[in-house]
């Protein structure tokens, strides 16, 4: 039997998975880093952090699976998108990347919008957005010009493995879509876009699709992993449309959410369709000739993970005695408080907001707090904020006339049957898991497997390996009662916006 590894560079940890080619998991590893945030709104890591953990978690897979690196046909890559990674001539990094979440390049964006608003929407299906790697590299050119003069490449962070595994200098159309940089309708480098922004395109990676091979496993790092020489490596995808093809999303009418550290909803579509108003990003898909639409929630599961940090020591400390996980405690907490918690109402903004607000000043509130409310209030109001936001983005793909479907859910907020069912509720439709539960490297494994011969296309794989596990009905009662609450929540931010403004220039 061949096998394929998946590894998925995420904001957390890297993840690397090995599957047989019916998509089993036979191995997994994965290795955590820190996100270092210098100021507020500033979110950066360390490209060399991802390399070490790639490695380390090839290495462990290859010694622990009893799986010869001669089975392994291919690898796909899959990461975290919009991350700014700058080498040198000799390919050494420059600075700690520049990660999707930043929010510090609102000057940047202003002077990208005065000079060219309609042709940035235009070419790249998008507008001008403060976390895209376009801005973050002009913000480099204008604050660190001693950096930006050494810089002789431009990475994206999957594509920065990718030079690690091969030494190639390559990109794919679903990640570089997020760059702002891409011709979005064509799938190719926008030379308009990069001479009026004064950008060499020699910086610029080769453009590939998801599934073309790349390039191959040096003699280097196979001595280093115990990988083959010569094993190759696919274009992948990013985060988002590798999950979507670990998630059988490849064909119209299908969709999911993910609740990561941020919440996507991403739909498939077979031709380029955009929102005038810019509130959702329109991308080339992983699956050839097509395209996704995504809207984007910055702080999903961040907003969860924040609150166990502050606040749920006491459920860590019961987590370990009982040998679970805390999230799961926190989850059996919720379901005890009713839906809308009391009338307790959160907005999950901490690092700014995408769809459908494109407003980094944007910050995190409890609307309604009082003496009643109780932690396990809290809890659920921060489950139910971000499950409002993520409907937020349903909205808007129900305005541009996309029928959804087939939703499926995915991520590490999809493990709780709790979040699945206020997601069904608020959406007014099914939503299923699938048996497998590793998304994008599960994608970026299926993309590895085509582009090795093993499947002859991403649709025919997809129908192969990906499996219907638990299905979420809406329930009418709670549905009608969550209605009521998410009107008041989308009346919130349009109150709050001035003084968000104002917040940001104290």
């Amino acid at each position: 039997m061949s096998y394929v590894l998946g590894i998925d560079c995420g904001t957390s940890a890297t993840k690397t998975v090995l599957f047989d080619s019916d998509g089993n998991a036979v191995a997994s590893a994965s290795k955590e880093y820190p996100l270092y945030q210098p100021a507020n709104g500033y979110a950066e890591q360390d490209p060399l952090h991802w390399k070490n953990a790639m490695l380390d978690t090839v290495t462990e897979i290859i010694c622990k699976s009893g799986v010869s690196a001669d089975e392994i046909a291919g690898i796909g890559l899959s990461g975290q998108m919009h991350g700014l990674v700058m080498l040198d001539s000799g390919g050494n990094v420059l600075r700690n990347a520049i990660i999707w979440c930043d929010q510090r390049t609102q000057p940047q964006v202003d002077k990208m919008n005065v000079l060219a608003a309609d042709k940035i929407a235009q070419i790249s299906a998008n507008p001008a957005l403060t976390g895209w790697t376009l801005a973050k590299i002009l913000w480099v050119r204008d604050n660190e010009p001693q950096i930006y003069e050494k810089c002789r490449h431009i990475l994206l962070p999957k594509d920065y493995l990718r030079y690690v595994l091969t030494g190639e200098f390559a990109t794919e159309v679903s990640d570089a879509s997020g760059m702002q940089l891409l011709d979005v309708k064509n799938r190719c480098w926008s030379k308009e876009l990069c001479s009026l922004f004064e950008i060499d395109t020699s910086l610029l990676a080769r453009i590939c699709e998801s599934c073309e091979v790349t390039g191959k496993v040096t003699a280097h790092i196979a001595d280093i992993t115990g990988l083959r020489q010569g094993t190759i490596v696919v274009g992948g995808a990013g985060d988002n449309a590798a999950a979507a093809v670990g998630t059988g999303v490849c064909r119209q009418g299908r969709a999911f959410t993910t609740i990561g550290t941020s919440g996507v909803v991403f739909a498939h579509t077979d031709k380029p369709v955009i929102d005038p108003k810019g509130r959702v990003h329109t991308c080339c898909a992983a699956v050839p000739g097509s395209w996704h639409v995504m809207g984007v929630t910055q702080s999903a599961g961040l907003s969860l993970k924040w609150f166990r940090d502050n606040f749920c020591g006491a459920e860590k400390e019961t987590a370990k005695l009982l040998g679970t996980d805390e999230y799961y405690i926190m989850d059996k907490q919720a379901e005890t408080v009713a839906v809308g918690c009391d009338r307790l109402i959160y907005l999950p903004y901490l690092m700014g907001e995408r769809t459908p607000h494109l407003d980094a000043d944007a910050r995190g509130v409890f609307f309604g707090l009082s003496a009643v409310h109780t932690k396990k209030h809290m809890l659920r109001a921060v489950m139910e904020g971000v499950a409002f936001s993520l409907r937020d983005c349903v909205e808007v793909f129900r305005e541009m006339g996309l029928d959804i479907t087939d939703m499926a859910a995915c991520g590490g907020g999809a493990v709780s049957a709790l979040w699945r069912s206020m997601l069904a509720d608020l959406y007014g439709c099914e939503v299923k898991t699938l048996s497998s539960k590793e998304g994008p490297a599960l994608g970026a494994a299926i993309l590895a497997a085509v582009g090795a011969g093993i499947y002859s296309s991403v649709p025919q794989a997809c129908g192969a390996i990906v499996k219907q596990d638990k299905l979420c009905t809406p329930d009418a009662q709670r549905a009608q009662l969550y209605e009521q609450y998410y009107r008041l929540y989308r009346k919130l931010y349009p109150s709050l916006k001035a003084g968000f403004s104002e917040l940001a220039q104290l």
